[in-house]
């Protein structure tokens, strides 16, 4: 009987262990792809890359553009909720206050690139996202530029050097939350369009609210996602809202 009783003991605390370990690696992500302006031809690419990363890191992903998954106890599901390029209003007012309350339990936020041209009607979302998109160059808007990395105390930016130059469409900023950590800085002197001077942030990360929040302005081409350094970029963006930095 001793001996079963001890065989018992060592089952439960293996099954356990086990249980802890899967709940842990696999963490939930939500990637919110709905558009009501324009709609980057890049988002069914950017789906599939965070799709690729989380299998290689142990988070599941699932991408919708159903706004009514934005209710507490659905979004609670997930670990982190990813805005990847979402244009305009999005979501409704009770859908805004789920999601609001979500943060404020605890949960992480990840935007890129036009999750800065949404809501801008919802001074909350605003302070969470970190700044509202203005303007971009034309003619063209895609253009090779120069940036700074000024904190590579981050996942998101440990991998790179202080200069990391890139092709992509870049952001000028408006309504800048002045508590972000800025990541990353665009150099003006190196491309044409850019209208936020020397403080011209590109990504940075926050603690809002009572949850997490990293922002990144890359990810508009196709070919942002095939880049290893802009996906390890993504990938550490992603960590830090998983609570894994």
């Amino acid at each position: 009987m001793k001996k079963i009783l001890q065989l018992a003991t060592i089952c439960a605390l293996l099954l356990s262990t086990v249980g802890y370990g899967q709940e842990k690696e696999n963490d939930a992500v939500l990637v919110f792809t709905k558009t009501e302006g324009y709609r980057h031809k890049s988002i069914e690419k950017g789906v599939e890359t965070l799709k690729e990363l989380g299998k290689e890191n142990k988070f599941s992903v699932t991408q919708t553009e159903d706004a009514s998954l934005f209710e507490l106890g659905n979004l609670k599901k997930y670990k982190t909720v990813v805005f990847l390029s979402t244009t305009m209003d999005v979501l409704n007012k009770k859908q805004q206050t789920a999601f609001e309350n979500y943060i404020q339990s605890g949960g992480s936020f990840m935007g890129i690139h036009a999750a800065s041209d949404t809501e801008y009607e919802w001074a909350w979302y605003g302070q969470l996202v970190g700044a509202y998109f203005e303007s971009h160059p034309n003619n063209p808007n895609v253009l090779e530029a120069q940036m700074k990395v000024v904190d590579k105390n981050h996942p998101a930016t440990a991998h790179l050097d202080t200069s990391w130059t890139r092709t992509d469409e870049w952001y000028n900023y408006k309504n800048i939350n002045p508590d972000i950590k800025v990541l990353i800085k665009l150099d003006e002197k190196s491309y044409k369009g850019g209208t936020n001077g020397e403080n011209h942030p590109i990504a940075w990360y926050h603690e809002f609210d009572g949850g997490r929040a990293f922002y990144t302005g890359g990810g508009h081409t196709n070919a942002s996602y095939e880049e290893p350094a802009f996906r390890q970029h993504l990938l550490g963006g992603m960590l830090y809202c998983l609570g894994r930095d």
